[in-house]
């Protein structure tokens, strides 16, 4: 089983599209696993840069990582 992970970017005008950094995935329970709580986790990192920007992310395997697909895909989940 391949390891999920989620890289997770924001956007605003003003600075356009950055990095926030990659999420490995722990939770056992797929309930628990919401668009919502993967974009918390962004907004906790920026705190009170958070405003005015949208968190959008990617999810991604062990594989994507090792392949090389750390690019930014337009098709992502946004918040």
């Amino acid at each position: 089983m391949d390891m999920v992970a989620y890289e997770l970017y924001s956007f605003d005008e003003k600075n356009g599209v950055e990095f926030i950094g990659v999420l490995p995935e722990r939770r056992k329970d797929p309930k628990r696993i919401t668009k919502e709580s993967v974009v918390n986790w962004g907004k906790m990192i920026l705190g009170n840069h958070a405003d005015g920007k949208k968190i959008f992310f990617k999810r991604i395997t062990l594989d994507d990582m090792i392949g090389g697909g750390l690019g930014i895909n337009i098709s992502l989940s946004n918040y």
